[in-house]
């Protein structure tokens, strides 16, 4: 199912409708604090585009997807929490607990994390 782009949450941040507290933006990507953190430091990081989730990617999304990441390493090392480690989380779809159907990662970093995740 695709989402419409007009009433995306995320798109809607994008855009500037809904505000939030940016930690990076450029041409290709967004990274902003999640406003329910699940750890001390908890970002996402979204892709202007819209795509629903990994499972709608293409190859042609490469580049974007490739930002994602260098950006996501930037915020860890900007933060302080690449050194400990951090954990990067894309969820794709309800039964993994995909809550907004745009693309996004989860930086979460600033404490101990255990494995398997819930």
């Amino acid at each position: 199912m695709t989402t419409d782009s007009r009433n995306c949450l995320f798109c809607r941040i994008g855009r500037g409708e809904i505000p939030a507290d940016f930690s990076h933006q450029d041409d290709l990507v967004l990274a902003f604090r999640d406003i329910n953190p699940k750890a001390p430091t908890h970002l996402l990081i979204i892709p202007r585009k819209h795509i629903d989730s990994a499972a709608d990617l293409a190859e042609t999304d490469a580049q974007m997807l490739g930002r994602m990441f260098a950006v996501a390493a930037k915020l860890a090392r900007e933060t302080g929490i690449a050194e400990r480690g951090f954990r990067l989380v894309s969820n794709s779809g309800t039964a993994a607990g995909q809550s907004v159907d745009h693309l996004h990662f989860h930086l979460l970093g600033g404490r101990s994390m255990s494995w398997p995740p819930g």
